[in-house]
C-alpha cells in the first residue's frame, strides 16, 4: 500500500490545488519552504507532498535522517513514497545491508510514528512500514493530526 509520495513542481501551490481539486481533499503548508502536503482524508492515509522543483531528498549524516535541499547532484531526486510492505524491519535492514545501501530506522514527525528509512542505490528514498508501523502512521494521518503537526490547511490557489 503506497501511503504518501513526493514529486517536485515549477509551481508546488498550483499543483497541490489541482491534486487537491481532484481528490476533494486539502492542501496544508509542508515543513519545506515552497512545499505543500494535499490529502483527501482516506482511510489510508494517502498524501502527495509537492516540492519546489529541484528539492531533492538527500541521506543524512550517520544517524540523522534524510532532509530536503535545493539540488546539487544530478543523481538525488525528489520522489519518495512511504510504502506498508510484509517484511520485518530486520528483514529490511538485512536486505539494505546485503545490496551496499542506507537504511535508518527512525521516528518521523517528532514521534509520530516509525518508518523505515531505505535508500534504493542509497539514492531514492522509500519508507517502509513494517507490520505494526502502519498503526501509528494512520493515526498520524488523520486530520485533527495533521491540523497539529502541519497547522490550519490554506486556501487553494482557485484553478
Amino acid at each position: 500500500m503506497i501511503h504518501h509520495i513526493s514529486i517536485d513542481a515549477h509551481n508546488p501551490l498550483r499543483v497541490a490545488s489541482v491534486l487537491a481539486e481532484i481528490w476533494n481533499g486539502k492542501v496544508h503548508q509542508f515543513f519545506y519552504p515552497g512545499s505543500y502536503n494535499v490529502m483527501p482524508f482516506d482511510s489510508y492515509g494517502t498524501a502527495i507532498v509537492v516540492l519546489p522543483q529541484g528539492t531533492v531528498w538527500t541521506p543524512g549524516d550517520d544517524t540523522k535522517s534524510a532532509q530536503l535541499l535545493p539540488s546539487t547532484s544530478t543523481d538525488l531526486v525528489a520522489i519518495h513514497a512511504a510504502i506498508s510492505v510484509p517484511a520485518t524491519q530486520q528483514q529490511i535492514e538485512q536486505i539494505g545491508q546485503r545490496e551496499g545501501w542506507r537504511v535508518l530506522t527512525r521516528n518521523q514527525g517528532d514521534g509520530a510514528f516509525r518508518l523505515v528509512e531505505f535508500w534504493v542505490e542509497n539514492r531514492i528514498l522509500f519508507e517502509f512500514l513494517p507490520p505494526g508501523f502502519e498503526i501509528q502512521y494512520l493515526q498520524t494521518m488523520q486530520p485533527e493530526m495533521i491540523e497539529q503537526i502541519l497547522g490550519q490547511p490554506i486556501q487553494p490557489l482557485a484553478v
